[in-house]
This record gives C-alpha cells, sequence and structure tokens, in this order.
C-alpha cells in the first residue's frame, strides 16, 4: 500500500487556496481529500454537516478538546473552530492524501506535531492583486478589507515556515505546481504512517 500524506495548506484570504486545493484533488482522485473542520458556528444556507463542517455544541467542542481528540483548535469571535484527529489518522493509515486548508496559527500547531508533513504557503502574485480580488467579491466594507489586508500581510511575512510556496497567478499553474509537490513527496515519506501513529497515539 502506498503511504499515506498529510498536505498542511495556508494562505490569506483572498490568494485562491480553496480554489486552488479543490482542482488538485479533483484530478488526484479518489485517493486525495480535504479534511473536513470542527466548529461551533450555526450552520449556513446550503451547508451539509460532516461535507462543510462538522457542526457541534460549545458542549461537545470542549469535550473533544478534553478528550484529546483534536489536532489543533482555536476560538475566533464567539465560536470555535478545529481539526478532528481521528478523520485525519483514518484517512492517512489507508494510504489517502489529506489536505489541511488551515490558517498560519492552527498550521503552527499541526507543523509541531507532525514536523513531517508537506507545508505548502499559497501566496497571490502581488499585494495589490490580492487588494483587487479582495474588492471583486463585493461582500465587505472598507474597514473590512483593510483588516483582511492587514492580516493578509501579517500571515505571507510567514509563508518562509513552509517547506513550499506556490504563486497562485494562473490558477492552472498553480494546481500543477501543488501536484508535483504532492508527487514529489512520495519518497521523502515512506515512514509518514509510523510517524502518524506515533503522534496520535499521545492524542
Amino acid at each position: 500500500m502506498n503511504k499515506g500524506q498529510l498536505i498542511v495548506v495556508s494562505g490569506p484570504s483572498g490568494s485562491g487556496k480553496d480554489t486552488v486545493i479543490s482542482k488538485a484533488i479533483e484530478r488526484l482522485g479518489e485517493k486525495a481529500f480535504l479534511s473536513v473542520s470542527m466548529t461551533t458556528r450555526r450552520k449556513r444556507g446550503s451547508e451539509t454537516d460532516g461535507v462543510d463542517y462538522y457542526f457541534v455544541s460549545e458542549k461537545e467542542f470542549l469535550e473533544h478538546i478534553e478528550n484529546g481528540d483534536m489536532l489543533e483548535y482555536a476560538k475566533y469571535g464567539s465560536n470555535y473552530y478545529g481539526t478532528p484527529a481521528q478523520p485525519i489518522k483514518d484517512r492517512i493509515g489507508n494510504g489517502e492524501i489529506v489536505f489541511l486548508n488551515i490558517e498560519v496559527q492552527g498550521g503552527a500547531s499541526v507543523r509541531k506535531l507532525i514536523p513531517e508533513a508537506v507545508k505548502v504557503f499559497i501566496l497571490p502574485p502581488s499585494v495589490r492583486e490580492l487588494e483587487r480580488r479582495l474588492r471583486k467579491r463585493a461582500t465587505e466594507d472598507e474597514e473590512a478589507i483593510q483588516k483582511r489586508l492587514k492580516i493578509a500581510e501579517d500571515e505571507m511575512e510567514r509563508a518562509v515556515e513552509y517547506d513550499y510556496i506556490v504563486i497562485n497567478d494562473d490558477l492552472d499553474d498553480a494546481v500543477d505546481a501543488l501536484i508535483s509537490i504532492v508527487k514529489g513527496q512520495t519518497s521523502k515519506n515512506d515512514n509518514i504512517n509510523e510517524i502518524i501513529r506515533e503522534v496520535f497515539s499521545h492524542v
């Protein structure tokens, strides 16, 4: 059986990382999956439990933390967000590729637990282009946009902490780059299952 891989992907809002990951998973086929996060926020619109997020109560989330079930977690505003460990453990154990789409703070937590995971940072071609993309959404006021840009600048300064940087100027090229990284890591991750099992034996 091929060894499983954990691909940690971060990038600022507006970098297009969600689309790059989605396209890469489509091309990699049935062996690749996106990790589903857990949250205490309310479900929105057409969101599906277990697909978009695992939606739980705050009491349930805190119980998962107490039981050591979370790979990482953080509180934003009044809601908790985090990554359940067991689904990742199961998929990697089955030789599958798991993409973890995560912000920088959570990415740092995962890197400490699993330093052998492949870390990829998605960047926009420029700050100006990032701002253009955020404005094109037309979903936020000027104050919110400026706040996102400040957060993005802080996050991009930490791109040096990652193994690879992919610049999302052309979507197809960015997807190609991410897939090349995944495929190129196969021979470097022969012991990933053993590492994952050791990590999760303490979770």
